[in-house]
C-alpha cells in the first residue's frame, strides 16, 4: 500500500485530493456537455463570465484574478477570440496592453452560460443549505490560498 493512502498522525484515512480531482473531472464532463452548444469549452467559460462581470479587462488582470497561469489565459482568451465571443482593443492608457471586451455574441451568450452555470450549481449543491455550501466554498477557498502561499514562497 502507498504511505498515500495510509492514515497519518491525526487518523485520517481520506485525501481531500482524491475527491477535489473526481469532482473536478464530474463536472468537466457536465460543463461541457452544457455549453457544447456555444462552442465554449470547460476550459473558456471562466474567462467568458469574468470578462461579462468585469469588463473591459486585460489578460493579465484575468490570470491574476482567476490564480491562472498567463499561458492558460492567453490559449482561452484566444478560442473565445476565433469563436467570435470576445474582442480586443488596445489599451489607450498604455499601448503594450489590450482591453478585452465581449462582442454582440458574448454578450447574447453569456447569459446563456450563466443559466447553464446556475443549473450545475443546482446539481453539485443539491442535498446541502445555502449555509453549506458557504461553508464548502469557504473551505476551498482555503485550500486554494494555502496552496497558493506555498507557490508564492515565504514571505
Amino acid at each position: 500500500m502507498s504511505e498515500h493512502w495510509k492514515p497519518n498522525g491525526g487518523g485520517r484515512t481520506e485525501s481531500h485530493g482524491q475527491y477535489i480531482s473526481a469532482i473536478y473531472r464530474h463536472m468537466q464532463i457536465l460543463i461541457s456537455a452544457e455549453l457544447a452548444p456555444y462552442r465554449i469549452g470547460s476550459g473558456q467559460y471562466i474567462f467568458l463570465m469574468a470578462i461579462a462581470y468585469g469588463q473591459p479587462t486585460t489578460q493579465k488582470a484575468l490570470s491574476e484574478r482567476l490564480l491562472i497561469d498567463k499561458t492558460t489565459t492567453a490559449k482561452a482568451i484566444a478560442k473565445l477570440e476565433a469563436e467570435g465571443y470576445v474582442r480586443r482593443e488596445p489599451d489607450p492608457a498604455d499601448n503594450r496592453y489590450h482591453l478585452l471586451y465581449l462582442t454582440e455574441a458574448g454578450r447574447e451568450t453569456a447569459p446563456k452560460v450563466q443559466e447553464a452555470l446556475d443549473r450545475i450549481k443546482g446539481i453539485t449543491g443539491k442535498g446541502m443549505t445555502d449555509e453549506e455550501y458557504d461553508s464548502l466554498l469557504r473551505l476551498l477557498k482555503i485550500v486554494l490560498r494555502n496552496l497558493s502561499e506555498r507557490e508564492e514562497g515565504p514571505k
